[in-house]
Protein backbone atom coordinates (compact mmCIF):
# COMPACT_ATOMS: atom_id res chain seq x y z
CA UNK A 1 0.00 0.00 0.00
CA UNK A 2 1.22 3.62 -1.08
CA UNK A 3 0.80 5.95 1.92
CA UNK A 4 2.58 9.05 0.61
CA UNK A 5 4.23 9.49 -3.03
CA UNK A 6 7.18 12.32 -3.12
CA UNK A 7 9.94 13.06 -5.34
CA UNK A 8 13.14 11.79 -4.49
CA UNK A 9 16.57 13.39 -5.23
CA UNK A 10 19.58 10.49 -5.31
CA UNK A 11 20.86 12.23 -2.19
CA UNK A 12 17.58 11.19 -0.42
CA UNK A 13 17.52 7.71 -2.23
CA UNK A 14 21.38 7.46 -1.14
CA UNK A 15 20.08 8.00 2.31
CA UNK A 16 17.21 5.76 2.60
CA UNK A 17 18.96 2.49 0.92
CA UNK A 18 20.57 0.63 3.86
CA UNK A 19 23.60 -1.39 3.40
CA UNK A 20 24.72 -0.29 -0.53
CA UNK A 21 27.41 -3.28 -0.41
CA UNK A 22 24.68 -5.52 -1.26
CA UNK A 23 23.62 -3.49 -3.87
CA UNK A 24 26.59 -3.06 -5.82
CA UNK A 25 24.91 -1.72 -9.35
CA UNK A 26 22.57 1.05 -6.62
CA UNK A 27 25.84 1.77 -5.09
CA UNK A 28 27.59 2.08 -8.66
CA UNK A 29 24.91 4.30 -10.54
CA UNK A 30 24.43 6.80 -7.12
CA UNK A 31 28.06 7.03 -6.87
CA UNK A 32 28.63 8.18 -10.96
CA UNK A 33 25.43 10.77 -10.73
CA UNK A 34 24.96 11.87 -7.32
CA UNK A 35 26.76 15.48 -7.64
CA UNK A 36 25.98 17.36 -4.33
CA UNK A 37 26.49 16.42 -0.71
CA UNK A 38 23.49 16.34 1.55
CA UNK A 39 23.92 19.82 2.85
CA UNK A 40 24.76 21.29 -0.33
CA UNK A 41 21.39 20.20 -1.55
CA UNK A 42 19.26 20.95 1.24
CA UNK A 43 20.76 24.26 0.94
CA UNK A 44 20.12 24.67 -3.30
CA UNK A 45 16.93 23.45 -2.59
CA UNK A 46 16.12 26.01 0.20
CA UNK A 47 16.95 28.28 -2.05
CA UNK A 48 15.29 27.65 -4.76
CA UNK A 49 12.14 27.52 -2.83
CA UNK A 50 12.56 31.01 -1.18
CA UNK A 51 11.88 31.74 -4.97
CA UNK A 52 8.18 31.65 -4.13
CA UNK A 53 7.84 30.45 -7.97
CA UNK A 54 4.52 28.55 -8.27
CA UNK A 55 5.96 27.22 -11.27
CA UNK A 56 8.93 24.91 -9.29
CA UNK A 57 6.96 21.93 -8.76
CA UNK A 58 8.86 19.58 -6.12
CA UNK A 59 9.83 17.17 -9.54
CA UNK A 60 11.27 19.84 -11.10
CA UNK A 61 12.84 20.92 -7.90
CA UNK A 62 14.19 17.11 -7.61
CA UNK A 63 15.43 17.20 -11.02
CA UNK A 64 17.84 20.75 -10.79
CA UNK A 65 19.22 19.10 -8.08
CA UNK A 66 20.46 16.39 -9.88
CA UNK A 67 21.02 17.76 -12.83
CA UNK A 68 22.43 21.21 -12.25
CA UNK A 69 21.57 22.70 -15.58
CA UNK A 70 24.24 25.21 -16.80
CA UNK A 71 22.04 27.21 -19.09
CA UNK A 72 18.33 27.71 -20.13
CA UNK A 73 18.56 25.10 -22.56
CA UNK A 74 19.67 22.62 -19.51
CA UNK A 75 17.01 24.20 -17.75
CA UNK A 76 13.67 23.90 -20.40
CA UNK A 77 14.71 20.25 -20.53
CA UNK A 78 13.88 20.27 -17.21
CA UNK A 79 10.72 22.28 -17.13
CA UNK A 80 9.46 20.90 -20.59
CA UNK A 81 5.87 21.46 -20.02
CA UNK A 82 5.77 24.63 -18.55
CA UNK A 83 7.46 27.61 -19.96
CA UNK A 84 9.56 29.95 -18.04
CA UNK A 85 10.03 33.54 -18.67
CA UNK A 86 13.60 34.77 -18.78
CA UNK A 87 13.82 36.20 -15.46
CA UNK A 88 12.14 32.75 -13.73
CA UNK A 89 14.79 31.20 -15.66
CA UNK A 90 18.24 33.63 -14.72
CA UNK A 91 16.92 33.22 -11.32
CA UNK A 92 17.16 29.43 -11.18
CA UNK A 93 20.57 29.53 -12.66
CA UNK A 94 22.04 32.03 -10.10
CA UNK A 95 21.29 30.11 -7.41
CA UNK A 96 22.60 26.72 -9.43
CA UNK A 97 25.64 28.42 -10.26
CA UNK A 98 27.10 28.54 -6.89
CA UNK A 99 26.51 24.82 -6.49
Amino acid sequence: MIINMKPLNLIEVKELVKDLDEKKELKEYLKKFVKLSKDKSDKLAEELRELGNVKIKEEYLVKIIEFLPKDTVDLNKIFHDISLDEKETNEILEIVKKY
